[in-house]
């Protein structure tokens, strides 16, 4: 890392996905981090990393204020990746829950944290809140999000881009496309496609037109790091993706290609109903994030897919 971060650090959401990941990225530097995690949540993605001298762990929840408060007054963190979400998978649809874990635990985190003079407070939305478009997606796009947790995510970002805006507070709001790798959810295409494919079995799969923005793992990380060692404008907003078109055919072309099952087992194609965010045009522009912060995506599908597909058949265990 050429920049530093700015201590303490603070990551909401470390045991989902893209947390778990960026939580790794910063221990494996020796760099310090605090953590709030729900006593409940299920840390399969962390349990190794819990007794690490480089991560503080906090119990709480965002949603009570009091110890919420509490918490971040004893961290007074200068550095906040806020990734505590629910919702992004679509068997998370209740709209309450919803609204809670969104809306109003990043107010209560924000509120928490303004107290004590942030350097960068990182915000993670999602490309849902641009609805469906016919053309790539801009940040300065008119926001028509397409779900409750849609909804929930574009009142965030639109909440912290007013406050950011009207305080002059360095806030930032990333939209990340479809991001992949180690540690992703077991039900999403690409540990499903794989870890089948392992077994020599091939899923039910949707038109394969569909198309994805796909973004590895470890590219996702770097933007977030970049984004919190950068000067960025009040309110910014930007897209985390590769700027690509990528097909489900894609996908699994080179998911066959490294698991050696391309002459054995037969695509099946529309053989699942078309979910309602599938889309054969789902993609995000780039050209701000590179013109602003010089940043491209390093790694591309096929490199991904290898990755992925080595780091799944040896851990395939955790997933079971």
């Amino acid at each position: 890392m050429k920049k530093k971060l700015v201590l303490p650090i603070l990551i909401t959401g470390a045991s989902g996905f893209i947390g778990s990941n960026l939580l790794r990225r910063l221990i494996k530097n020796n760099i310090s981090c605090n953590i709030i995690i729900r006593k409940k949540s299920n840390l399969w993605r962390i349990n190794d990393l819990l007794k690490s001298k480089y991560v503080k762990v906090h119990y709480g929840d965002l949603s009570n204020k009091k110890n919420t408060n509490k918490i971040i007054d004893k961290i007074k963190p200068k550095t906040v990746f806020h990734l505590a979400t629910y919702g992004a998978y679509s068997f998370q649809s209740d709209e309450e829950r919803a609204k809670k874990n969104i809306l109003d635990n990043s107010i209560n985190l924000f509120k928490a944290c303004n107290k004590h003079n942030f350097k960068i407070f990182i915000n993670t939305g999602t490309n849902s809140e641009y609805g469906f478009k016919s053309k790539k997606m801009s940040e300065t796009d008119i926001l028509e999000p397409n779900s409750f947790y849609a909804v929930f995510k574009s009142a965030v970002t639109q909440y912290l881009r007013y406050i950011s805006l009207k305080n002059k507070l360095p806030i930032v709001t990333v939209r990340p496309f479809h991001v992949y790798g180690p540690y992703e959810e077991s039900s999403r295409l690409i540990p499903t496609l794989i870890l089948n494919l392992i077994n020599m079995k091939m899923i039910t799969l949707v038109s394969p037109k569909i198309s994805r923005d796909m973004l590895y793992i470890d590219d996702c990380v770097d933007l977030y790091i970049k984004i919190a060692t950068n000067k960025n404008s009040y309110g910014a907003v930007y897209n985390m993706g590769s700027g690509k078109k990528i097909t489900i055919k894609n996908i699994v072309e080179k998911a066959q290609k490294y698991t050696m099952t391309n002459k054995t087992l037969k695509p099946k194609f529309n053989t699942m109903n078309n979910k309602t965010w599938d889309q054969e045009i789902w993609l995000s522009d780039m050209s701000l994030v590179k013109k602003q912060l010089k940043w491209k995506h390093k790694i591309n599908l096929d490199s991904g897919i290898k990755k992925t597909y080595i780091w799944l058949k040896k851990n395939k265990n955790l997933y079971k």
